[in-house]
């Protein structure tokens, strides 16, 4: 996986009023069972709070989320310190490719929101968690990330927790995607506010070195 913040693109308002748009991408199937369900919920309520602790992060990120089993937006963009997580429960089916398809547009429409508004932002983030394999076709999810990336129109980031297709993962994401080392939910979370908390304190344009998740015992395995 590839570690560095986007540029911030837009207006010419200050850095102070940049944004930065994180997009969570979450498996409801039935492959995430009951008890890692369970773990997520939690650790979506950790993330949270570790936004709104740090007044910086708060004002400067909006955060959305699109479950899928079956395909619908959980929480539409909102400020950071105002989102509160949904309560999410499994389905049957994993329509990934959909999902993501539904994430390039939502990142796609916020941008727009932004340029409306004169706001300059950070390159977007989509963050996704599978939990096993996809129950449509990722073709055309896979060309729009490409695409995405190679534009720099956002940055994808994939996560399969264990037992995951990440064959699948592998096909959609131009960055290698990683493995969740059992259930560590909240520490994959713990690291993701943090790094998002390094991108907004940024100058923009700068390229800001994360930490690797899966050195040192950390939460992720290559």
């Amino acid at each position: 996986m590839g570690y560095g913040s986007g540029q911030a693109v837009g207006g010419s308002v200050g850095a102070q009023e940049s944004r930065c748009a994180v997009l969570l991408l979450l498996d409801t199937s039935e492959a995430m069972g009951r008890e890692r369900i369970d773990r997520l919920n939690a650790a979506l309520m950790q993330f949270k709070q570790a936004l709104y602790a740090d007044p910086e992060t708060a004002k400067r990120v909006d955060i959305g989320i699109v479950s899928y089993g079956p395909v619908r937006t959980a929480t539409d963009f909102v400020a950071a310190q105002s989102f509160y997580p949904p309560f999410l429960l499994t389905a049957a089916d994993a329509p990934m490719g959909a999902a993501i398809e539904q994430g390039l547009a939502l990142i796609r429409e916020r941008k727009e929101t932004y340029n409306d508004r004169g706001l300059s932002y950070y390159r977007p983030w989509l963050f996704l968690i599978s939990a096993g394999a996809p129950s449509d076709d990722c073709q055309r999810a896979a060309e729009g990330i490409r695409d995405g990336e190679a534009n720099k129109d956002f940055q994808f980031f994939a996560v399969g927790v264990e037992g995951s297709d990440m064959q699948a993962l592998r096909q959609v994401s131009v960055r290698a995607p990683l493995t969740l080392k059992g259930q560590q939910f909240d520490q994959l979370f713990s690291w993701l506010s943090a790094s998002i908390a390094a991108v907004v304190r940024s100058a923009p344009g700068d390229t800001v070195p994360l930490s690797n998740p899966t050195a040192g015992g950390g939460w992720a395995a290559a």
